[in-house]
């Protein structure tokens, strides 16, 4: 059911690569409830995923752009301005990528120049497009940016890796920028630390379906999918939210507040 929460509105989704994909079921999820959108990638991603196909479902160009290019991102706020006549409403931040993590690297033996690219990928890029938005007035007024975390940032999951520090970064930049873009044009910056989701990306971290399986017998509700992590962003796009900013937000079932639960004490008492 859709409510028209983001009717009138324009965004920017980055990080759609198939049907899996958190970024996929967000643009799915704001094309229906009133929003106008444009698709972003790197153009490695594009040429390997299926990103067209989302683009023609809901009506977006695609505007290729690697996060760690200073270039590529003021074109995309360039060209999105062209494009939409003015700013956007709203953006997804929904990238991450560990070099250490797709090389069986251990994390106490972590190749630095992988350790570079991933926290560049996975985080600096955040602040590389708040900056490029900010210096392009490409965000208007009481606008709204989501970046997607993981309680990695807070707590060890020995196989997560170097992805653990990205997410502690990004988090950090969040805030950051939530205080001066907050200040400078009412734009709210926020992290949705998610619960462990099978998406192409995630399915590449070693023990993977174990931290599926435990969140799920950890967390009350259950773990969060990815359409129900897709509508959540849509309510902190909408004016709804518009005093809901700097924060880290849990959308996991309950996992993060949970001690222990009794069906992870059957299973161990087993």
């Amino acid at each position: 059911m859709a409510y028209n929460l983001l009717k009138g509105k324009k965004g920017i989704i980055f990080g759609a690569l198939d049907e899996n994909s958190i970024a996929w079921k967000t643009a799915q999820h704001c094309k229906a409830e009133g929003a106008d959108l444009i698709l972003t990638n790197a153009p490695i991603a594009l040429r390997m995923g299926t990103i067209n196909k989302l683009a023609e479902e809901v009506g977006a160009p695609v505007i290729p752009a690697d996060v760690t290019s200073n270039e590529d991102i003021e074109n995309l706020f360039i060209k999105s301005k062209e494009h939409f006549g003015g700013g956007v409403d709203f953006i997804l931040h929904s990238i991450g990528m560990s070099l250490n993590v797709r090389k069986n690297v251990p994390y106490t033996e972590n190749n630095y120049d992988f350790t570079h690219k991933g926290l560049d990928i996975s985080a600096i890029s955040l602040h590389r497009v708040l900056q490029y938005a900010m210096k392009h007035d490409a965000i208007n007024e009481w606008g709204s940016v989501v970046a997607l975390s993981y309680i990695a940032a807070q707590r060890i999951f020995p196989d997560y890796n170097d992805m653990a520090d990205a997410k502690a970064m990004l988090e950090s930049i969040a805030r950051n920028f939530g205080y001066q873009y907050g200040m400078k044009k009412h734009v709210r910056v926020n992290t949705v630390s998610q619960s462990p989701t099978r998406t192409t990306a995630g399915a590449g971290i070693k023990g993977f379906n174990g931290f599926v399986t435990y969140a799920e017998k950890m967390s009350p509700l259950g773990n969060a999918t990815a359409d129900e992590c897709a509508n959540y962003c849509v309510t902190l796009f909408s004016d709804l939210t518009k005093m809901v900013t700097m924060q880290n937000l849990f959308h996991d079932g309950g996992f993060s507040s949970t001690g222990v639960s009794q069906a992870v004490i059957d299973h161990m008492e087993d």
